[in-house]
């Protein structure tokens, strides 16, 4: 086996969670500042980087409580929260052949707890890197330092998945392999290492 572990980001790569990123945090702004900026002008604001990271760019001075408030008004839309066709199937297959399965996230517990930990997908995984666990979220190479810690293997032998520049500048500074979830609705120029149109595109290069 070239790897023997898997990491995945959550958002755009496991979940198709933009629609309710984005409007949750609409409606976090409107009830601070009685407005918004649209969907499209918080994209790269808020998705692929920590929640505290998007509320210092918008300028809150008190981050810990618009970053509550952002998670609670995530629950109204947790069920347009859905799995990427695909996801489970290749998740089932890839422990079936013995990988160890991770996620490195820029969730914080809190939003993973929320968003994610009910999902079916979440007993897949063993490690667990969210947002707040280590000094710098990606795209420091300091939360997949940490995965590979917790894994106690060398870099050689871990694989990134993710959607976003932020998950990709991530793995090339853990001296790690990505592969591009293009499902996921990916942005910008990558040098992936694997580029995947589905997630079962996965198992043709492992």
């Amino acid at each position: 086996m070239k790897y023997t572990h898997i990491a995945f980001d959550i958002d755009g790569t496991l979940t198709n969670s933009e629609y309710a990123v984005l409007r949750s945090l609409q409606d976090t702004l409107t009830a601070l500042r009685e407005s918004s900026p649209s969907p499209e002008e918080l994209a790269p604001l808020a998705l692929g980087i920590p929640g505290a990271d998007t509320m210092r760019l918008l300028g809150f001075e008190d981050v810990p409580a618009a970053l509550s408030l952002w998670v609670d008004n995530l629950h109204k839309y947790q069920d347009t929260i859905t799995l990427f066709p695909g996801v489970l199937n290749l998740l089932e297959k890839l422990r079936e052949q013995g990988y160890t399965l991770g996620v490195v996230t820029s969730q914080t517990p809190e939003e993973y707890e929320a968003d994610f930990a009910h999902s079916p997908a979440a007993p897949y995984f063993s490690i667990l890197v969210r947002a707040g666990e280590t000094a710098e979220g990606k795209p420091s190479p300091l939360p997949l330092l940490r995965f590979i810690d917790l894994a106690g293997c060398q870099p050689s032998k871990v694989l990134f998945v993710g959607d976003r520049e932020g998950d990709l500048r991530c793995a090339q500074g853990a001296g790690v392999d990505f592969a591009l979830a293009g499902w996921g609705n990916p942005t910008g120029k990558m040098a992936w290492t694997y580029r995947l149109e589905k997630p079962e595109d996965l198992l043709r290069y492992l």
